[in-house]
């Protein structure tokens, strides 16, 4: 009781410690200068500065990912610190000469023609808004320990949805995280959710290995727990997987704002052929290079990624069950497609309070043994242009502004555009 009353007083006189966290966001996207936000809460001052280095080395880089969180909770030793934080996020949209039937502008779901006479729509959205707990410390055996957990409200409903459940240790890490075929640092900032359509951008659960080899470069390698979604066909059935999904990557990095990266994946996509009572399997696979790197006040991105049977791993591409598809004269039979997705960003810094951004997108699907021609209905490309300001009011409230463009065209050249405009305020605790 005595220990608890203690540690209620300290909250009560709101800190007996506070100190920056500067984090790899910081590198990317400018902010306000002045006192961080961070807060630390304890009985006894010592490690704190060890830790606030582990919350700085760990931090993630993704323009979405919650920041530092503004309280930390430390054990008695001072070795372990439990982070609480996130952010309140609402953003209103306004769709017009087209539409995009999402509360994220994906341009593969602009409709049909035909499908809808509404060519103009008002949505608000504050679903994206992030809860996140993580614990840090630094340990005689274990290095860096970090246990990290954070969702959203993205589930059926509205209802609370996990984005990250991870154990992270020694390079190791295990659990539930965005995938290793992809580079968090080098995604553009936007208001939309969903990021760029020729964006790789997915999650799994995973064990993986990074570890840096020398000065600026740094490798990994993972396993990962495979995901397949291919168009319905008759006599084939589509479930459980035989093999998971194998990515790697090697970066190398001249800055905290400045790198390059290749990578690929390797995957086996499993299906029954119901006519010869026979499971079989197809190999996918993909590679991928990405970068980002500052030139005075710009911050260049850009990635490409090509591949066959990835469309699991491309924003826009993966919406269409198209990992794997019929062989359309064979019953029983299915196959793989070519696919590519690729954007190249600018961003400018006009102050530590201010910065703009401007990204285009491209994602393909391409045809083999006739597939355009039986599914002529079927997305072949889609292209996204979205421009954006922001304006860092404090170290806790955001708020921007963004145009989005978007076109889509099938495999028989019907092309469908829609266009939209996004304001967002996003308050961090």
């Amino acid at each position: 009781m005595k220990t608890i009353f203690k540690s209620m007083s300290c909250v009560a006189l709101c800190a007996i410690i506070a100190a920056p966290v500067f984090a790899q966001q910081k590198d990317l996207y400018p902010e306000p200068e002045g006192p961080g936000p961070v807060v630390i809460i304890s009985k006894d001052k010592n490690g704190k500065e060890e830790l606030i280095n582990v919350f700085e080395e760990t931090q993630r880089p993704h323009f979405h990912d919650p920041r530092a969180p503004r309280f930390l909770l430390t054990d008695q030793q001072g070795k372990f610190a439990l982070g609480i934080g996130g952010y309140l996020k609402t953003t209103m949209e306004y769709d017009f000469h087209g539409i995009v039937d999402d509360v994220d502008f994906i341009p593969a779901f602009i409709p049909q023609p035909g499908a809808t006479a509404v060519r103009n729509q008002f949505q608000m959205d504050a679903s994206t808004s992030t809860i996140f707990l993580k614990l840090v410390g630094r340990t005689r055996h274990l290095g860096n320990f970090i246990v990290y957990t954070a969702g959203n409200f993205r589930g059926s409903g509205k209802t609370f949805e996990l984005r990250n459940a991870y154990l992270s240790f020694l390079g190791f890490t295990m659990g539930y995280d965005t995938g290793l075929f992809m580079d968090l640092a080098a995604a553009p900032p936007t208001i939309d959710f969903q990021g760029p359509d020729g964006m790789t951008f997915y999650r799994a659960t995973q064990l993986r290995y990074e570890v840096s080899l020398i000065k600026g470069l740094k490798v990994g390698i993972g396993v990962e727990m495979p995901s397949v979604d291919g168009t319905p066909a008759k006599n084939v059935r589509i479930g459980k997987q035989r093999m998971p999904d194998v990515p790697a990557y090697v970066q190398y990095s001249w800055a905290k704002a400045g790198h390059i990266r290749v990578g690929g994946i390797l995957r086996s996509t499993t299906y029954e052929d119901q006519v010869n009572n026979k499971a079989k399997s197809l190999t996918g696979w993909g590679i991928q290079a990405s970068g980002t790197a500052r030139l005075g006040n710009f911050q260049l991105y850009g990635q490409y990624t090509y591949g066959k049977g990835i469309a699991q791993y491309l924003n826009d591409i993966s919406n269409l069950n198209v990992d794997i598809v019929p062989v359309a004269d064979e019953s029983g039979r299915m196959q793989v497609l070519p696919m590519k997705g690729w954007y190249a960003g600018l961003q400018y810094n006009f102050s530590k309070r201010v910065f703009a951004s401007a990204t285009y997108s491209r994602s393909r699907l391409f045809t083999e043994d006739c597939y355009a021609h039986f599914y002529e209905t079927q997305y072949k490309k889609g292209q996204y242009l979205v421009a954006n300001v922001f304006w860092n009011i404090s170290h806790n409230l955001q708020v921007g502004a963004e145009y989005l463009h978007g076109w889509r065209e099938n495999f028989n050249d019907v092309n469908r555009e829609a266009n939209r405009i996004n304001l967002s305020a996003q308050y961090n605790f």
